[in-house]
């Protein structure tokens, strides 16, 4: 399971950059952010982690997104405001995640310390 995403008062760890690959490579289905070239077992473990590391932040940080986008969609103000099961369509989520998400998405609009995305599931 992935680590608790940090909140607004904790500083963010920087892992390794997500490159996007060319075309050509990404059309090779052996083809995996270059790993597949690496012939050094340790070079090969440190780069498939960091790798790893990227993707857990980079999913945590669009899963915060998601909760910003629900809370504002769902937004009482807001006169095109969306119901949960609305949003819940859009998403492809259930009807309860997308309530969960709104509220998740809340507490970080108001800077609120959450106890992250794991808790939603």
């Amino acid at each position: 399971m992935a680590e608790p995403t940090p909140r607004r008062n904790e500083p963010r760890l920087r892992p390794a950059p997500l490159l996007f690959e060319p075309a050509e490579a990404a059309s090779d289905p052996e083809h995996f952010f270059d790993l597949e070239s690496i012939d050094d077992p340790r070079a090969l473990l440190a780069r498939a982690t960091e790798l790893t590391q990227a993707f857990r932040a980079a999913t945590d940080r669009a899963v915060e997104y998601q909760a910003i986008a629900a809370a504002q969609l769902a937004d009482p103000g807001r006169f095109d405001r969306l119901t949960p099961a609305a949003i819940a369509e859009q998403a492809e989520w259930t009807e309860d995640y997308a309530k969960k998400m709104v509220e998740f998405g809340q507490d970080l609009l108001r800077g609120k310390e959450t106890s992250g995305p794991e808790s939603l599931g």
